[in-house]
């Protein structure tokens, strides 16, 4: 009998995936918890999260339990001219939740997608307000998703750049720092154009597929006060850092000027089912709101709060509330601060940076992104049972909130002995 592997090689295309050089795909044939299983039985500790979605562990019993009882009650409705109880009540518990701008929130599949709806309502209220405004403001180095509008604010041509001559217009400012922050703001009041950006998205305070690169709440504060008093249309993408990564439910919650506009999925619905959410103001909503038809946001996806996943959300916002995960929450912070005391100067260690329970450390290596000290390193990885995917020369952990400190011992066991062997 042909394995997993095996079978897959016949008919299927995986993402961020060049075949030629990497045909052979790993079968996983159960989860639980932190930890996943393959088709030979062997345990790998899921140090990601499986992409920053599972972070109340695989196939929790909570979740199981109230997406089950939702599937025997409605699996499925077109939104659009019907509403049912799973959405209402998830509105109502994410409302209390985000920062208390927002107000409205329109649902969709993804990542790229919730992005996509921010990008179209950032340029469609200036249009609906007969102003002509075309251009987005974007960090470089960010990564906001893989459809048409967020692959154009995105800045990382590993992925764009066959696509690169189809984007709309936009200006990309670095991320802030200490060095740079007087000539970034500089820039934005006396040099750039702000009266012709409709929107600023950024990643608040973590870039995840920039290596998990950071910046300061306080210098990110400064950018969006400039860019607001202009009438720009503030855009965070939380799809990797809301839900509590950041130690706040959203990395948002670290400054006191909120987004017009916030993108969340992955860890919305705890890795369960597929869902986003766009949230916006009141102010945001107040532009479409017209007797001209043309005026409404028209956009829309067949599986758009869907009851099941909707379900998911909600018994993992009721989770992430919890006392429990809270705490969790706090002891995964302190392990990874104990870890990088110890680390952080090592002579094969060139930099180390934590926001939240997510923690990274630069290799003193130069190496490709994708390249075969990457594969190499993921390699030992998953030979010692872990499962980390390293971005270039950057290693990165943002583990379930579950898991326990002796499987976050083997993650860090694992990259002790990539600094002795690498």
């Amino acid at each position: 009998m042909k394995s997993l592997s095996e079978r897959d090689q016949k008919h299927l295309w995986h993402p961020l995936t060049q075949h030629k050089l990497h045909p052979k795909m790993l079968g996983i044939v159960k989860a639980k918890g932190a930890v996943l299983v393959d088709e030979h039985g062997k345990e790998y500790i899921d140090g990601i999260s499986s992409w920053y979605t599972s972070v109340y562990g695989h196939c929790n019993d909570a979740i199981i339990a109230k997406v089950y009882a939702q599937m025997q009650q409605l699996d499925q409705v077109v939104f659009s001219g019907f509403t049912h109880e799973p959405a209402i009540a998830l509105s109502e518990a994410l409302i209390s939740l985000l920062p208390q701008n927002q107000e409205k929130l329109f649902f969709s599949d993804n990542g790229s997608t919730a992005t996509e709806i921010g990008i179209k309502m950032a340029l469609q209220y200036h249009h609906n307000l007969g102003k002509k405004r075309s251009v987005l403001l974007a960090f470089e180095d960010g990564f906001h998703g893989d459809t048409f509008g967020a692959m154009s604010v995105s800045g990382l041509s590993v992925y764009n750049g066959p696509f690169e001559d189809y984007f709309i217009d936009v200006k990309r400012i670095p991320v802030p720092t200490e060095d740079n922050l007087g000539s970034l703001l500089h820039e934005l009041e006396n040099t750039m154009d702000l009266d012709a950006v409709a929107g600023f998205i950024y990643e608040p305070l973590v870039q995840g597929a920039a290596a998990m690169k950071m910046h300061k709440a306080e210098h990110l504060e400064k950018i969006l006060k400039v860019v607001k008093s202009h009438g720009v249309l503030t855009i965070a993408d939380e799809v990797m850092t809301g839900f509590g990564k950041t130690g706040r439910y959203f990395a948002s919650d670290h400054m006191t000027e909120k987004p017009d506009i916030i993108c969340m999925s992955k860890a919305l619905t705890a890795g369960m089912l597929p869902m986003a959410v766009t949230s916006c103001t009141q102010k945001v909503y107040d532009a479409f709101y017209s007797d001209d038809i043309a005026k409404g946001l028209f956009h829309g996806h067949t599986y758009t709060a869907n009851p099941l996943a909707c379900a998911a959300a909600l018994a993992g916002i009721e989770l992430l509330t919890s006392e429990e995960i809270q705490k969790n929450i706090g002891r995964i912070i302190q392990w990874h601060q104990k870890f990088d005391a110890e680390i952080k100067d090592h002579p094969k260690v060139a930099a180390t940076r934590q926001t939240g329970i997510i923690y990274a450390l630069d290799l003193d290596v130069v190496m490709e992104r994708y390249g075969n000290v990457r594969d190499k390193l993921f390699q030992h990885f998953m030979g010692s049972g872990v499962f980390l995917r390293p971005l270039g020369n950057t290693i990165y952990i943002s583990a379930p909130y579950i898991i326990t400190k002796d499987e976050m011992q083997r993650i860090y066991d694992s990259i002790r002995e990539v600094l002795e062997k690498f």
